[in-house]
């Protein structure tokens, strides 16, 4: 006697399709549907209707370029609770509370000054004056942590995960130029 056994594939497909639509569709956050208030430990948290999530991180989806429009609010699990269009459409006090989130996670210090810039055994190890005062920092040769993220900026990436930025290398002098020209 023979069972029929259903297709996993099939299955899966639907799965997906429906993972799709379900992703497809935005929830856009206002200030008429939304209240983000600061939590004791100077985390983010926010109530959307009668819906409330303690603990929400905001995501840029332009962090190089414009860090105010479309921002993404979402869980600790990483799962989206809606969409921002714009800070603009917040009052002042809310839109610097996310505001002051997304000068945390996107901390970047621009490069004001390249000191040095010296390559060893597949790693460059700078020395920046920055926004954020003199750094040195490691950076892995290789793998895209030092792209250009606009025709003049320079986002690089160091070994820890820190993000420093350059924001026109056109600024830079020659010598400048020439070091960190190496690690591109």
């Amino acid at each position: 006697m023979m069972q029929s056994v259903a297709n996993p594939v099939v299955n899966e497909e639907v799965k997906t399709e429906s993972d799709l639509a379900d992703a497809a569709k935005i929830r856009y956050l206002s200030a008429d549907n939304t209240v983000f208030s600061k939590t004791p430990g100077n985390m983010l948290s926010v109530k959307v209707a009668e819906e409330e999530h303690p603990t929400v991180y905001v995501h840029c989806s332009f962090p190089h370029t414009n860090k105010r429009i479309y921002l993404s609010i979402r869980t600790i699990e990483n799962k989206e609770i809606g969409m921002i269009r714009s800070l603009d459409d917040f009052s002042k006090e809310m839109a610097d509370l996310l505001e002051e989130q997304v000068q945390i996670r996107y901390f970047a210090p621009e490069i004001t000054n390249v000191v040095a810039v010296k390559q060893e055994f597949g790693y460059s190890y700078w020395e920046a004056e920055t926004t954020a005062g003199l750094c040195r920092f490691t950076v892995r040769d290789g793998g895209g942590n030092a792209k250009m993220v606009s025709d003049k900026r320079l986002l690089i990436t160091d070994v820890d995960g820190n993000r420093f930025i350059i924001a026109d290398l056109e600024r830079l002098s020659d010598r400048e130029y020439r070091m960190v020209e190496m690690c591109m």
